[in-house]
């Protein structure tokens, strides 16, 4: 039975799509990985998450095309879209991905790829990790373009995480990139051997959770938040931010005006 496996060890939380061999997500997989990512946002004992993929072939080869689709009419289907709550709450198609690309997060998550990421595999990537290692088999890429499903540029806002040129690339050919060009393109951090992808995460994600979490949700959320503001906004965010932080940080030195 497919799953998303959440295992918690020493603040770090690890969450896997299980669904082999590709790792696809159903309607169902959507929904348990919003409420797996709601429980890892709520626990003040973890703090930072590795994602990855069950086995070696995919982290997810995207959205399962055999999913059954329901025979809604085209009034139902636009309702469903433009409704503000759940009216239609099943898992289906379109669903649940919607819910976990938006829910705020300011806990990071370190990526670890082994073999295809592509389609909603790939967006869920982009926009539930931070860091991101991937083995020399890895690849990714965007491939519903080719079938007119269009409209990942304006979900990802892709433009703002990797160059422009890089970003049209993905988006526009529908090619998969190997892990060495992916990492060329800034999509990942670095390609690490097979045997050693995991705990390189897992390296990365106690350094995190070593920091002091105040610290780390801080430097999060003022970095997610200024990404959207104009450059005087965002420093007056970050500093707000840090004094709050450091008012509360009794085991620091008293703050002066030089601080």
């Amino acid at each position: 039975m497919p799953t998303i496996d959440y295992e918690v060890s020493e603040h770090v939380a690890t969450i896997t799509v299980n669904n082999p061999p590709l790792n696809v997500f159903t309607p169902t997989l959507h929904h348990d990985l919003f409420d797996v990512l709601q429980a890892f946002n709520a626990d003040p004992d973890v703090r930072c998450g590795i994602l990855t993929g069950e086995g070696d072939r995919a982290f997810s080869a995207g959205d399962d095309i055999k999913s059954e689709r329901p025979n809604r009419t085209r009034l139902e289907l636009v309702e469903r879209h433009l409704s503000p709550s759940r009216a239609f709450d099943t898992d289906e198609y379109p669903g649940w991905e919607h819910e976990v690309m938006t829910m705020p997060r300011y806990k990071p998550i370190i990526a670890a790829v082994n073999g295809y990421c592509l389609g909603q595999g790939f967006l869920y990537l982009m926009t539930l990790t931070d860091i991101r290692y991937a083995t020399p088999e890895a690849h990714f890429g965007m491939p519903e373009i080719a079938y007119g499903m269009g409209g990942a540029g304006g979900a990802l806002s892709l433009g703002k995480l990797i160059p422009h040129t890089a970003a049209m690339e993905l988006l526009l050919l529908g090619e998969k990139v190997d892990a060495a060009k992916a990492e060329r393109m800034f999509l990942i951090n670095a390609v690490v051997a097979p045997d050693k992808v995991m705990a390189t995460a897992r390296a990365a994600a106690e350094r995190i959770a070593s920091h002091p979490p105040l610290g780390v949700r801080i430097e999060m959320e003022s970095y997610q938040r200024g990404l959207d503001l104009n450059r005087a906004d965002s420093l007056a965010l970050a500093g707000h931010m840090y004094r709050l932080a450091r008012s509360v940080q009794s085991t620091e030195p008293p703050l002066s005006d030089e601080s």
